[in-house]
């Protein structure tokens, strides 16, 4: 099959996947609203827009990483260790002013390792962040112990946690929705995201073709370690408390949401629409599991199946498209 009705076949079924996400994404929301009790209340609606904003706030830039061929399983980590930092400078008395800033700085830093271990060094980003998932919370632990610290500044907790007024959105969805425009302009509207697929379908093609990869990949490791270190401030804020082990986990929802939302792991393919789709799909699906009194092992679980699911449901629809292709005789047209 030539090469070119092979791209063509598989953006058109990445297309048509966002699509399904979106769709889905519309279902479960009708569903919810008219079948499950306490759903369509504003408390409940800025709960699960309050704890979706984590998953959200790192997809962005994750996103970005994966659409360019590479993953951060660190950011949970990276979070943790902005929230004891955070919780310990607090403790020590220092303006909760100076603090975030010097939590965001943290970020860029360890966004930084893991980007110049990748591009650098030459070692797969997967192997790299691994590793550092478990330095970075081990080094969490060791600032703050097993202390909580929930004495925070209540301006800052209560726009962490507030509504506007009395609708159901939170205070903090409005700075989303501007990260959001940011990063959608970005991948899609400016030769740096062009630059981002083209390396993502071949890095070495890309090379070829003038683009500093090693320099766009720092970039990104580098931004995608100050937005994880965000979220940890946010968490600690919308939470009200400060500890080693906040956002245990949520890497794992992250990269289920990303990939859930059309975003092909192996790079070069992929809409930041279908990403966030990912992201509120799976925060729509643990809410109405917590309304229905879902254990929390089960809802990890579930998440874990939509992750498999995430992976192989873009590859059987790409193949589907091929086979279509194959016995019509006609390519895919790209859309």
């Amino acid at each position: 099959m030539p090469e070119s009705l092979t791209r063509a076949v598989r953006w058109s079924a990445l297309k048509r996947w966002d699509s399904a996400v979106g769709a889905l994404l519309i279902v479960l929301l009708l569903f919810s609203f008219t079948f499950v009790d306490g759903f369509g209340n504003a408390l409940n609606l800025s709960f699960l827009i309050g704890n979706t904003l984590p998953i959200a706030l790192i997809a962005l830039p994750m996103t970005l990483l994966v659409v360019s061929g590479e993953i951060d399983l660190s950011v949970a980590s990276t979070a943790g260790l902005s929230g004891a930092v955070m919780g310990a400078l607090w403790n020590q008395g220092m303006a909760i002013e100076t603090i975030i800033p010097l939590c965001l700085l943290l970020g860029v830093v360890c966004g930084l390792v893991n980007g110049l271990l990748v591009t650098r060094l030459g070692l797969p980003s997967l192997a790299v962040t691994i590793g550092t998932l478990a330095a970075y919370r081990g080094i969490a632990q060791i600032v703050l112990g097993s202390d909580a610290v929930t004495d925070l500044p209540a301006q800052y907790l209560d726009f962490a946690s507030g509504r506007i007024g009395d609708t159901f959105l939170p205070y903090a969805f409005l700075p989303f929705l501007v990260l959001l425009a940011i990063a959608v302009v970005a991948l899609h509207a400016t030769p740096f995201g062009r630059s981002l697929f083209a390396i993502g379908a071949s890095e070495e093609a890309a090379r070829f073709t003038g683009l500093r990869v090693k320099r766009q990949k720092l970039i990104l490791f580098t931004v995608t370690g100050l937005m994880a270190s965000l979220t940890g401030v946010f968490w600690a804020l919308h939470y009200a408390s400060a500890r080693y082990d906040n956002a245990t986990g949520l890497e794992l929802s992250v990269v289920a949401a990303v990939l859930l939302g059309g975003i092909d792991f192996d790079g070069g393919k992929g809409t930041l629409g279908g990403a966030i789709a990912g992201v509120f799909l799976l925060g729509a699906l643990q809410n109405v599991m917590s309304l229905q009194d879902v254990s929390a092992q089960s809802q990890i679980v579930v998440t874990g199946v939509l992750l498999v699911l995430s992976v192989l449901g873009p590859r059987v629809a790409r193949q589907i498209a091929v086979v279509r292709a194959q016995s019509t005789g006609q390519p895919a047209v790209p859309g």
